[in-house]
């Protein structure tokens, strides 16, 4: 076991759930019934699969004093996840998602909390500069400061102390304008709409000379129920996915993240990482919540021998 900690930088929400038998159009009324609220949030999702999984694991989010934001912190210190970092901050909006499902998807309405930027503590910033992971969005990217460092610069500045970034660009990819925030990341993950978004029809193996100019060391696309693949430069990786029944999708994608970046910070290679990722975010589909990814080894190990039963 490595004692690197990877650091999840992003956001953590309460996950309000509602079901209803169709999804209404625009004017149209319909009834929805309430399931329960959930401690959830992309990033917040992954570190905490992450965690389970048994790695240290970091959290840095910035939130207000809200009861909502300690209900927050307090879930994911119980699900082992370290939050001595978080940032809090008076006048932010309070962390929520509405997530519906209907005809067998989910639709997700965010609270839109702002851009206010995440001045990074000097602790922080010392830990940050230190070996290991750091799983991230380009969106909290943007908000990123410490001192004159910022954005772009900060993420350079913590690879040159050995810090590996991870982005999760799911379903928005990426653009020109994004690509001082992608070189030199270590890994890039896209599922089928964001990678069309930003290689357009490309095959995954194909992308060896944009790689290198841009000094990015794998990418990966998700595809669903289809499992997953990805390239490293020299080799392609493909691993199939698993059929089971769908109960809520929420959080797949956080699940395959947060196993992926296990396996690496433990010095697993790429098919080993996309192997339990893909595995692990199969389970998380038959469980409704975003929590549904939170598996130990075990966990995973009985999963698929089930499925290959």
């Amino acid at each position: 076991m490595s004692d690197a900690a990877a650091f999840f930088i992003g956001d953590v929400s309460l996950d309000e759930y509602y079901a209803s038998e169709r999804w209404p159009g625009l004017a149209d009324k319909g009834f929805v019934d309430f399931l329960g609220d959930y401690v959830g949030g992309s990033i917040a999702n992954a570190a905490s699969v992450h965690a389970r999984l048994g790695s240290a694991t970091e959290f840095v989010s910035l939130l207000n004093f809200s009861v909502i934001s300690d209900r927050l912190i307090a879930e994911l210190q119980a699900r082992g996840v370290s939050v001595r970092h978080m940032l809090r901050q008076d006048g932010i909006a309070e962390s929520r998602n509405l997530i519906f499902l209907a005809d067998g998807e989910h639709v997700v309405f965010t609270v839109d909390m702002g851009f206010q930027p995440m001045e990074l503590s000097r602790e922080l910033m010392r830990d940050l500069r230190q070996p290991g992971f750091l799983y991230t969005t380009l969106y909290r990217s943007r908000r990123l400061r410490h001192g004159e460092l910022a954005q772009a610069g900060l993420l350079q500045d913590a690879r040159s102390h050995g810090r590996r970034t991870v982005f999760d660009l799911d379903v928005g990819g990426f653009g020109e304008a994004d690509l001082p925030y992608l070189r030199g990341a270590a890994v890039l993950i896209l599922n089928q709409v964001g990678y069309a978004s930003a290689f357009g029809d490309r095959p995954v193996d194909e992308l060896g000379r944009w790689m290198e100019e841009h000094e990015v060391g794998s990418i990966v696309r998700t595809r669903a129920a289809e499992g997953a693949e990805a390239f490293d430069g020299r080799k392609r990786y493909d691993v199939k996915g698993y059929k089971v029944g769908v109960e809520d999708v929420t959080g797949a994608g956080d699940t395959f993240g947060g196993a992926l970046v296990h396996v690496l910070g433990q010095g697993g290679d790429l098919g080993e990482a996309l192997d339990l990722a893909v595995a692990a975010s199969a389970r998380a589909v038959t469980i409704r919540g975003p929590a549904g990814g939170i598996a130990t080894h075990a966990e995973i190990a009985a999963f698929r021998e089930q499925v290959n039963r």
